[in-house]
Parts: C-alpha cells; sequence; structure tokens
C-alpha cells in the first residue's frame, strides 16, 4: 500500500466516527481532545484564549484544558471579531491535534526510505545539504517556501536567514496563491496594503455585494454578522455576483450570474453608469483622485521566465470617460450574460448618497489572470461616489489564512520584500540591514522567483534544495503534475515541516515534525489589520517543534548564530520588538507586546494608544495630513487614490470544441484548503469525506449523468474519475463545472492551468476548459 492510499484508507476508515453533518454554525460549546469526544464539566476546565487558525477572519477561541489536553472549544465573547461566535471548523479546531498519524519523530530519507532519526539530527542534516547546496550551485539555489498559517515569527525569522544571512530573496509563500491581486491591488491603487476599513463596516453598511465571495461558506462568522445586520435592519440590501450559485447566492437579496473573467466588464459597465448618469462625487474626485492608464495585452506568465512590468501614464478625466464608451450595459449583458437592467440596478446602488455600500471578495477576484485589474476596477467603483475609508464604505479584500496579511503582506515573505517595503528600494534595504545587523551588500536588491515561477525554476534545476513550511503545495500547486516531477528529480532535496504526512511530505528528503499554534507561542494578523497574541496552552508531542526554532537551530548551525542570538524562553518577545522597529511611524506603527497579550487583537496603526479602524480618514487616521483635507491618500506621492483604465481582457484558455466546459475549484465549508488538518477531524471528515464535481442538472441530463455515478474530467493537462453532485450544495451555470480541492485523493490541480497575473504573479484557478466524460457502467 502506497503512503496516499494508506493515509487515505486511514482517514475514511480509522478517523471516522459517528458525527452530525457539519453546519456554519454549532452549539455554543464543542466537546474534543478525543476522536470519540470530552464528555467532562465544562465549569472544571482551565479556559484560555486565542485565535482560531482556520481562515483569514481571526476569530477568537476559547480553549478548555484538562490534564494538559485541549478538550473543548467555545467562541470568545471579548473579541471583536466573532463575539463569541464560530464556524464548524473553530469549534473543532482542537480536534486537529490529536490524529492518529500525527508526526512526532523526524524523518531522513536513506536508501530510498524514510527512516525516523533524533531531532538535533535531522536538523544537522538540513544546515549541512543547505550550505552544500550553496557551496556548490550558490546561494539562488535553495528556496524557502512558507506560508499564510506561518506565525509573524516564523516568517519573520524565515526572511531574516535567506534574504539578510545568506542573501537570497529565494522567500515566497502560498499567499502569493490567495492574495497577492489583492496586494497589488491595493498598492496600484493606493499605494499601501491592505484595506481601509474593518470588520466595524458590517454593522453601518446598508449595501453589501459581494463579488465571487462565497461568504456562507468561506467566512461564515462574518456572513452570520451581516445577516445579523440585515435581521436588524430589513432595508439591508446583499448582492451577490458570481459564476455559480451557492449557499451565499440563497440567502443574498439578489444574485447575478455572469461569465468568468468579465467581471471586468461588469465593473467598467458600473462605472459608465455612474458617471452617465451624473452620480459622481466630483468634489471628492477633483480633490483626491488621480486617473491613469497601464499596459494592456500584458499575457497570462505561461512560459517560463515570463516577465512583465506595468507602466502608469498620466491621463484626464475626459480620457477615462471616453475609456468607459464601451461598456455599455447592453454590451455588457452580451458579454457576461447580467441583464442591463441588473447592471443599472447595481450602479445606482453604489451612488446613492443615502446608503452606505461596502463591497467583499476573495478568491474569485484575486484568483484571476486580471486579478490586479479587477481589484483596480472595484476600487475605481468606490473612488467614483466618494464611498470609501469611512464606517460602512469599504472596498474590502477578504483573506483565507490566519496571518496571510500579519505574516506575508507585513513581514513580507515574498520575493521582493522586506518588512517595511521592497528589496529593490536602497533605503529599505539600509533599514533591514542595520536592524538585521548584516551587510548593506547581503540583501539582493534583484526580486527572484514568485511562487510559480520558483517551482518551475526547481523543475529546471536553477533550484536544489527547497524548505516548505506549514503548506502543503504538491496538493495546491496548479498544473500540478510539472511541479511534482520537478520536486522528484534527481538533485533535488526538499525539507518539509508539517504536522501530517500530506503528499508533499511524501517528496520529501527530510521531514520535520511541527508543533500546532496550540502548542506554541505566537502572533498572527488577520484581514482587518488586527495583530493578535496566542500563548501555548499545550505541549507539543515527541520531538515537535515551532518552525521558528527550526529556523533559528538551522540558522546557528550555518554560523549565524549572533543573528539570531534568543532564548528559547524570551524569543518571542525579543523578535517582536526587533520587528516592530520596521513599522515604527504613524502609518504602520505596531502595538506593544504587552498591549497584544492584554486584549484580544489591535488594529494597526497604533499611535498614541489607539488603533485606527478607517486609513486615510482624517477623521480616524492619525498619518493623514489635515492639510489634504477630510482625506488623505498617503500612500502616494501626489496623496490621491488612483482610478486605472483597465480593460476587459479574455482567459487565456475558453470553452472550445474539444474542452467545451469551465472547470472552477475552491474551498467548501467543512474543510481548510487541502484538508491535512481539518480531514483529521472526524466530526468534518464525516460531514464530507470526499471531493466531487457539480454539474447543472441540464449538462447532466444532457450527457447521461446521474447523480453520484462517476464521470471522467479531462483537460489539456490531465484527467481525473469523480462522483458526479447534481442539485448538491451549490448548483453551477451550464457549461460549468465545480470541484472543492481538499481531498488529497482527487487532486483536481493536476487539471488546473497555471496562468496568473502579470502583475501579481497570482495563479487562476477559477477557470480553465474542461471536458466532462460519461463512464459506462461506473455507478458510485
Amino acid at each position: 500500500m502506497s503512503p496516499l492510499e494508506r493515509r487515505i484508507f486511514l482517514k475514511r476508515m480509522a478517523l471516522a466516527a459517528a458525527a452530525s453533518a457539519a453546519s456554519a454554525m454549532v452549539p455554543e460549546v464543542a466537546f474534543a481532545g478525543e476522536p470519540e469526544g470530552w464528555r467532562g464539566d465544562p465549569f472544571e476546565l482551565d479556559w484560555r484564549k486565542t485565535p482560531c487558525r482556520f481562515c483569514g477572519v481571526g476569530c477568537g477561541l476559547l480553549v478548555g484544558l484538562e490534564n494538559g489536553r485541549a478538550v473543548a472549544v467555545k467562541g470568545d465573547p471579548d473579541s471583536p471579531v466573532n463575539r463569541g461566535l464560530c464556524c464548524v471548523k473553530g469549534y473543532h479546531s482542537v480536534q486537529a491535534l490529536y490524529g492518529r498519524d500525527r508526526i512526532t519523530r523526524a524523518q531522513v530519507r536513506r536508501g530510498g526510505r524514510m527512516v525516523e532519526v533524533p531531532m538535533e539530527e535531522a536538523l544537522d542534516v538540513v544546515a549541512e545539504r543547505l550550505r552544500a547546496t550553496i557551496d556548490e550551485h550558490g546561494k539562488d539555489s535553495v528556496a524557502m517556501y512558507g506560508s499564510g498559517q506561518w506565525t509573524i515569527p516564523d516568517g519573520y525569522v524565515a526572511s531574516k536567514l535567506f534574504k539578510g544571512a545568506i542573501g537570497t530573496n529565494n522567500v515566497e509563500a502560498n499567499a502569493r496563491l490567495c492574495m497577492a491581486s489583492a496586494v497589488t491591488g491595493f498598492v496600484t491603487s493606493f499605494g499601501l496594503d491592505e484595506p481601509m476599513g474593518c470588520y466595524e463596516d458590517i454593522d453601518h453598511a446598508d449595501v453589501f455585494v459581494l463579488w465571487g465571495n462565497n461568504m456562507a461558506e468561506m467566512h461564515p462568522v462574518l456572513f452570520s454578522r451581516m445577516l445579523e445586520r440585515r435581521r436588524r435592519d430589513p432595508s439591508v440590501r446583499i448582492i451577490d455576483l458570481a459564476t455559480r450559485t451557492t449557499r451565499t447566492s440563497y440567502a443574498a437579496d439578489r444574485s447575478l450570474l455572469f461569465t468568468p473573467q468579465t467581471d471586468l466588464a461588469l465593473a467598467n459597465a458600473i462605472c459608465r453608469e455612474i458617471v452617465a448618469n451624473n452620480w459622481v462625487d466630483s468634489d471628492f474626485v477633483a480633490r483626491h483622485v488621480a486617473f491613469k492608464r497601464g499596459k494592456t495585452d500584458i499575457g497570462y506568465g505561461l512560459e517560463d521566465g515570463f516577465a512583465f512590468s506595468d507602466e502608469a501614464t498620466d491621463v484626464s478625466w475626459d480620457d477615462y470617460v471616453s475609456f468607459l464608451d464601451e461598456y455599455t450595459p447592453r454590451r455588457v449583458e452580451a458579454l457576461s450574460g447580467v441583464p442591463a437592467a441588473d447592471i443599472r440596478w447595481l450602479a445606482s446602488l453604489y451612488a446613492d448618497p443615502a446608503l452606505k455600500v461596502t463591497s467583499y471578495w476573495c478568491m474569485g477576484m484575486n484568483q484571476h489572470t486580471r486579478g490586479t485589474w479587477i481589484n483596480n476596477l472595484v476600487y475605481n467603483i468606490h473612488l467614483l461616489v466618494g464611498k470609501i475609508s469611512s464606517p460602512g464604505n469599504s472596498p474590502f479584500s477578504l483573506t483565507g489564512q490566519p496571518s496571510a496579511c500579519g505574516t506575508v503582506r507585513e513581514v513580507g515573505t515574498l520575493t521582493h520584500k522586506l518588512p517595511h517595503g521592497v528589496v529593490a528600494n536602497e533605503d529599505d534595504r539600509r533599514l533591514a540591514a542595520e536592524i538585521w545587523g548584516v551587510p548593506y551588500e547581503n540583501i539582493d536588491p534583484k526580486p527572484t522567483y514568485h511562487t510559480v515561477e520558483m517551482f518551475r525554476a526547481l523543475d529546471r534545476g536553477d533550484l536544489r534544495f527547497m524548505w516548505v513550511q506549514v503548506t502543503n503545495p504538491m496538493v495546491t500547486m496548479p498544473h500540478l503534475n510539472r511541479y511534482r516531477a520537478g520536486a522528484e528529480k534527481d538533485g533535488r532535496f526538499m525539507v518539509v515541516s508539517d504536522v501530517y504526512p500530506t503528499p508533499t511530505t511524501d517528496v520529501a528528503d527530510v521531514v520535520l515534525p511541527a508543533a500546532m499554534w496550540f502548542e506554541q507561542e505566537g502572533l498572527f494578523g488577520n484581514s482587518e489589520r488586527r495583530t493578535q497574541h496566542f500563548d501555548q496552552l499545550v505541549e507539543p508531542p515527541g520531538d515537535a517543534m515551532s518552525d521558528t526554532w527550526q529556523i533559528i537551530e538551522v540558522a546557528r548551525r550555518l554560523g549565524y548564530g549572533d543573528h539570531f542570538p534568543w532564548s528559547f524562553d524570551d524569543h518571542i518577545d525579543a523578535i517582536w520588538t526587533e520587528y516592530s522597529r520596521f513599522h515604527d511611524n504613524p502609518k504602520h506603527r505596531m502595538a506593544p507586546l504587552d498591549e497584544l497579550k492584554a486584549r484580544p487583537g489591535v488594529m494597526w496603526p497604533f499611535v498614541d494608544g489607539r488603533e485606527t479602524k478607517w486609513r486615510y480618514n482624517a477623521r480616524y487616521d492619525p498619518a493623514c495630513d489635515p492639510e489634504q483635507g477630510e482625506y488623505d491618500f498617503y500612500g502616494k506621492p501626489d496623496h490621491r487614490a488612483w482610478i486605472w483604465l483597465r480593460p476587459y481582457e479574455p482567459p487565456p484558455e475558453v470553452p472550445d470544441e474539444s474542452y467545451p466546459m469551465w472547470l472552477d475549484t475552491g474551498r467548501v465549508l467543512e474543510h481548510w484548503h487541502s484538508g491535512s488538518m481539518t480531514r483529521r477531524v472526524p466530526v468534518l471528515h464525516q460531514a464530507l469525506p470526499s471531493a466531487y464535481v457539480e454539474i447543472n442538472r441540464r449538462d447532466a441530463a444532457r450527457m447521461g449523468i446521474g447523480n453520484r455515478e462517476r464521470v471522467r474530467l479531462v483537460t489539456r493537462r490531465g484527467s481525473m474519475e469523480i462522483e458526479a453532485r447534481i442539485d448538491y450544495r451549490a448548483q453551477p451555470s451550464e457549461g460549468h463545472v465545480f470541484v472543492p480541492f481538499f481531498d488529497e485523493s482527487l487532486l483536481v490541480n493536476e487539471l488546473t492551468l497555471d496562468a496568473f497575473c502579470p502583475i501579481s504573479k497570482q495563479p487562476d484557478y477559477k477557470k480553465c476548459a474542461v471536458r466532462v466524460e460519461r463512464i459506462r457502467g461506473a455507478a458510485s
């Protein structure tokens, strides 16, 4: 039995336990800690606070401890994020600690098989191979691939070791796959990353427009707050813009389905209606907005070594109006399938001065070959009507991981980033060198590989050593067959730090047992700029060690101990103190650690003892220059937000005669990303044990496919057999199919296309061409 087959057997047979089907919200306290559950007295437990790890919302949990074990969970009523609520993953989160196949001992590949070794020996091997690879192939032959699940200390020491000490910018994180377009959207429109608003916008908004965002399943706690807002005020409207009908659609006041990629045209059509009807906030635009045009026909990144650099050209208001001319509602209806009347109605909601409007999006907009552009275009809508940076008026990109913002974006664990800036900027490099205590020349001014190109470089042999922490790329990379084969080639050395066996540990030469977040002290940073500290609650099993400390141990073995001088007992405090120096300014000042320990998270900028809820608004943001007026978009040198002229451009692959349908991938309520933790939770596993393909009932009838019948999906990159579900959890449009990616036995990313946004370098998992084949006599 192969490692993959054995894990599937363990999950589906040994770990399954009696459980009810999962729903978005479950009872107030969930008892856990053992697969069969726990039934003690909750009033006798030691309840401790910690943030949840299972998305980017940053819900506060109260974890019940007994005899050194986590045995119960409830929502933290003191948390301003979730106010005592949890989703089904949060309530059962502690069960992820106790899977029977937890990795507790280090393993090293010897003679073609993995053998357990002492942790110290495994760390020696990692350091020796890292040093030997650098000596033989150069500093840019080694790489670290991390995660939005990295704690802030994890990402900080990884960046300091690789960028500061070793001198390579080969540091990337899986957040490149989920929110890089949000970063480039913020930076190109406002000059600085991360949202200007916060979750409190939910309490003030009158209209919520969800751009390709199934919040009912992906961010159920925030969606529950939104539904509660509407319950209290029935005039509140929720509009779902999507390519398939989901649980969010069912709860929305209006669901508008559009053809994939045509959200670009829809956003421009909304802007055209606002302009044509004189609904523009002319005073706001005149004082606070500039107009820019970028390059067009920019490609899709499908070839190795693809390079692109955008250019902003000044244009006038008249140029912008002329640009919008072609995006009439009727023309966009023909392209998108959204009725012209609905486009006009949606524009009127955005423009109505009596309504506060918040837009939310996540992977639907960000995993997009024009992801930066569609982010820009939604900002354009808000800027035209002046509905931004004030309570209830917020364009807001949500994240899917607990510290994609706090670690990847703020610490800067992407190839081009530093904790406060970018490697290409001399002042930023000099500050990093000063704080890190390394020669200025150590920090390379040239970015190397973004995530897709990093795995292409591994395949080509330009990279020879890769250390993967807290992520599962052998499930999550698009066009997966190529990148798995690359990792398995001779001359490649893979180190993987994880808590459970995965397809990524299958290709590893060294596996290091990692501590989960309950088992270490650390910090996360959530979607609303809220930094959250958490204490260690329980001991890690066996030799498991935090990713932070693993990196420090290897750094010391490489001879960089002077740069990582901290003791185990005080390293989190010391790291936070050092890291905070990078952000010691009113635009991004972080709260001191004592403040973070005393509160359930604090939003930055934290200035004069106060957190900032709405950036760029002089009423709330101390970084604003009063001379700029009510708003100051200080991220740009002209103190103006930029409206971009971004056209509709088609995707690189569309349905045709050979592959006549659209394939969309994504997540589900019960499982988180690749399922390596949530599939060890019996309740969640039994609720949804296997992936499936959603097929529209009309398509199924035309092809003669019955519910739960097995079908074959075929793209230009691969094929898979999978169970068809009809009228199940969601309803794809005709000509579309949807497959979730949590099931490692059904690797849908063997089918997906590795095209990406040329600006953000984020891949598009939401659209490629597929053929569905009925398998005769193969009913499930």
